[in-house]
Protein backbone atom coordinates (compact mmCIF):
# COMPACT_ATOMS: atom_id res chain seq x y z
CA UNK A 1 0.00 0.00 0.00
CA UNK A 2 3.03 2.61 0.71
CA UNK A 3 4.59 1.31 -2.70
CA UNK A 4 1.26 2.57 -4.35
CA UNK A 5 1.14 5.81 -2.61
CA UNK A 6 4.73 6.67 -3.27
CA UNK A 7 4.27 6.08 -6.90
CA UNK A 8 0.58 7.95 -6.98
CA UNK A 9 2.60 10.75 -5.46
CA UNK A 10 5.94 10.25 -8.00
CA UNK A 11 3.80 10.16 -10.44
CA UNK A 12 1.65 13.30 -9.76
CA UNK A 13 4.64 14.96 -9.31
CA UNK A 14 5.82 14.36 -12.59
CA UNK A 15 2.17 15.31 -14.27
CA UNK A 16 2.67 18.45 -12.47
CA UNK A 17 6.39 18.96 -13.76
CA UNK A 18 5.00 18.36 -17.25
CA UNK A 19 1.61 20.20 -17.20
CA UNK A 20 3.51 23.72 -15.51
CA UNK A 21 5.28 24.90 -18.61
CA UNK A 22 1.87 23.94 -20.60
CA UNK A 23 -0.78 25.65 -18.08
CA UNK A 24 0.83 28.59 -16.60
CA UNK A 25 1.41 30.39 -20.07
CA UNK A 26 -2.26 29.46 -21.56
CA UNK A 27 -3.24 30.39 -17.44
CA UNK A 28 -1.32 34.35 -17.68
CA UNK A 29 -2.69 35.06 -21.14
CA UNK A 30 -6.24 33.86 -20.14
CA UNK A 31 -6.10 36.19 -17.15
CA UNK A 32 -4.51 39.12 -19.58
CA UNK A 33 -7.45 38.45 -22.06
CA UNK A 34 -9.75 38.69 -18.64
CA UNK A 35 -8.67 41.74 -17.11
CA UNK A 36 -8.43 43.63 -20.44
CA UNK A 37 -12.24 42.78 -21.14
CA UNK A 38 -13.05 43.94 -17.73
CA UNK A 39 -11.33 46.94 -17.82
CA UNK A 40 -12.57 47.92 -21.14
CA UNK A 41 -16.42 47.59 -19.62
CA UNK A 42 -15.35 49.42 -16.21
CA UNK A 43 -13.85 52.16 -18.27
CA UNK A 44 -15.95 52.90 -21.07
CA UNK A 45 -19.17 50.88 -20.28
CA UNK A 46 -19.24 49.29 -23.00
CA UNK A 47 -18.78 45.18 -23.53
CA UNK A 48 -16.63 44.62 -26.09
CA UNK A 49 -16.69 40.66 -27.31
CA UNK A 50 -13.07 39.86 -28.26
CA UNK A 51 -11.82 42.84 -27.20
CA UNK A 52 -9.60 40.99 -24.41
CA UNK A 53 -7.83 38.75 -27.17
CA UNK A 54 -6.99 41.73 -29.58
CA UNK A 55 -5.49 43.96 -26.93
CA UNK A 56 -3.47 40.35 -25.78
CA UNK A 57 -2.76 39.61 -29.40
CA UNK A 58 -1.39 43.80 -29.79
CA UNK A 59 0.62 43.74 -26.66
CA UNK A 60 2.21 40.40 -27.40
CA UNK A 61 3.09 41.64 -30.79
CA UNK A 62 4.18 44.75 -29.33
CA UNK A 63 6.43 43.22 -26.90
CA UNK A 64 7.78 40.55 -29.61
CA UNK A 65 8.63 43.78 -31.65
CA UNK A 66 10.34 45.04 -28.84
CA UNK A 67 12.55 41.89 -27.82
CA UNK A 68 13.04 41.04 -31.48
CA UNK A 69 14.43 45.09 -32.00
CA UNK A 70 16.35 46.52 -28.49
CA UNK A 71 17.57 42.87 -27.49
CA UNK A 72 17.97 40.01 -30.47
CA UNK A 73 19.31 42.26 -33.47
CA UNK A 74 21.39 44.19 -31.08
CA UNK A 75 23.00 40.99 -30.01
CA UNK A 76 22.77 39.92 -33.80
CA UNK A 77 24.87 42.57 -34.99
CA UNK A 78 27.07 42.68 -31.99
CA UNK A 79 27.98 38.96 -32.92
CA UNK A 80 28.77 39.66 -36.72
CA UNK A 81 31.07 42.18 -36.00
CA UNK A 82 33.17 40.18 -33.80
CA UNK A 83 33.09 38.09 -36.45
CA UNK A 84 34.35 40.22 -38.86
CA UNK A 85 37.39 40.63 -36.70
CA UNK A 86 37.70 36.62 -36.75
CA UNK A 87 37.91 35.10 -40.41
CA UNK A 88 39.05 31.89 -39.04
CA UNK A 89 35.91 31.77 -37.00
CA UNK A 90 33.64 33.32 -39.56
CA UNK A 91 34.54 30.66 -42.00
CA UNK A 92 33.67 27.85 -39.78
CA UNK A 93 30.56 29.95 -38.23
CA UNK A 94 29.14 30.13 -41.81
CA UNK A 95 29.63 26.64 -42.78
CA UNK A 96 28.21 25.09 -39.85
CA UNK A 97 25.79 27.41 -40.06
CA UNK A 98 24.78 26.94 -43.82
CA UNK A 99 25.22 22.82 -43.00
CA UNK A 100 22.23 22.74 -39.98
CA UNK A 101 20.50 25.14 -42.58
CA UNK A 102 20.43 22.08 -45.25
CA UNK A 103 19.12 19.73 -42.50
CA UNK A 104 16.69 21.93 -40.82
CA UNK A 105 16.39 24.86 -42.19
CA UNK A 106 12.86 26.00 -44.61
CA UNK A 107 15.54 25.45 -47.80
CA UNK A 108 16.49 21.43 -46.85
CA UNK A 109 19.42 20.62 -49.35
CA UNK A 110 19.67 16.73 -48.83
CA UNK A 111 16.37 15.69 -50.51
CA UNK A 112 18.48 13.32 -53.31
CA UNK A 113 19.56 10.39 -51.62
CA UNK A 114 21.59 8.25 -53.40
CA UNK A 115 23.99 5.60 -53.41
CA UNK A 116 27.33 5.92 -55.74
CA UNK A 117 29.73 3.58 -56.80
CA UNK A 118 33.17 4.43 -55.31
CA UNK A 119 35.49 1.63 -56.74
CA UNK A 120 34.46 0.12 -59.74
CA UNK A 121 36.60 -2.61 -59.59
CA UNK A 122 35.70 -3.69 -56.02
CA UNK A 123 32.09 -2.22 -56.33
CA UNK A 124 32.34 -0.30 -53.28
CA UNK A 125 29.20 1.73 -52.36
CA UNK A 126 28.58 4.44 -50.24
CA UNK A 127 25.68 6.76 -49.34
CA UNK A 128 24.94 10.29 -49.61
CA UNK A 129 23.04 13.12 -51.01
CA UNK A 130 23.31 14.82 -53.92
CA UNK A 131 23.63 18.66 -53.01
CA UNK A 132 24.75 20.25 -56.62
CA UNK A 133 23.58 18.44 -59.68
CA UNK A 134 24.67 22.00 -61.87
CA UNK A 135 28.64 22.26 -61.04
CA UNK A 136 29.45 24.38 -64.73
CA UNK A 137 29.97 27.61 -62.73
CA UNK A 138 33.27 25.67 -61.28
CA UNK A 139 34.05 24.57 -65.08
CA UNK A 140 33.45 20.76 -64.44
CA UNK A 141 31.51 18.75 -66.99
CA UNK A 142 27.78 18.64 -66.91
CA UNK A 143 28.14 14.44 -66.79
CA UNK A 144 28.93 14.85 -62.49
CA UNK A 145 27.41 16.13 -59.27
CA UNK A 146 28.29 17.13 -56.03
CA UNK A 147 27.38 14.23 -53.34
CA UNK A 148 27.88 14.94 -49.75
CA UNK A 149 28.64 11.91 -47.70
CA UNK A 150 27.93 12.27 -43.66
CA UNK A 151 30.17 10.69 -41.71
CA UNK A 152 28.79 8.21 -38.82
CA UNK A 153 28.53 9.01 -35.59
CA UNK A 154 30.43 12.42 -36.47
CA UNK A 155 29.25 16.01 -37.48
CA UNK A 156 31.48 16.07 -40.51
CA UNK A 157 31.41 14.73 -43.64
CA UNK A 158 33.12 14.70 -47.57
CA UNK A 159 32.17 16.10 -50.55
CA UNK A 160 33.15 14.16 -53.40
CA UNK A 161 32.49 14.97 -57.45
CA UNK A 162 31.04 12.03 -58.78
CA UNK A 163 30.49 11.01 -62.41
CA UNK A 164 26.28 10.58 -62.99
CA UNK A 165 26.73 7.34 -64.27
CA UNK A 166 28.21 6.25 -60.24
CA UNK A 167 24.79 7.47 -59.12
CA UNK A 168 22.09 5.03 -58.20
CA UNK A 169 18.30 7.22 -56.52
CA UNK A 170 17.69 5.52 -53.46
CA UNK A 171 13.60 5.52 -52.67
CA UNK A 172 13.64 6.54 -49.19
CA UNK A 173 13.31 9.53 -47.27
CA UNK A 174 16.27 11.56 -46.59
CA UNK A 175 15.62 11.32 -43.02
CA UNK A 176 15.53 7.67 -42.67
CA UNK A 177 19.04 7.57 -44.65
CA UNK A 178 20.68 10.09 -42.69
CA UNK A 179 19.49 8.43 -39.63
CA UNK A 180 21.33 5.17 -41.41
CA UNK A 181 24.67 6.89 -42.39
CA UNK A 182 24.93 8.16 -38.86
CA UNK A 183 24.12 5.22 -36.51
CA UNK A 184 26.51 3.46 -39.18
CA UNK A 185 24.04 1.06 -40.58
CA UNK A 186 23.05 0.00 -37.11
CA UNK A 187 19.74 1.53 -37.68
CA UNK A 188 16.88 0.49 -39.62
CA UNK A 189 14.45 2.91 -39.83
Amino acid sequence: MKNLAKKLISFFLQGVLYATPIFIPIYIIYSVFDSLDHSFKDWFGLEVPGFGLLSAFVILAFIGWLGKTFITQPIQQKFYSWLEKAPLIKVIYNSVKDLLKAFVGKEKKFTKPVLVKVNTISNLEKVGFITQEDLEDFGISAGKVAVYFPHSYAFSGEMFIVPKEHITLLDKKSAEVMKFIVSAGVSKS
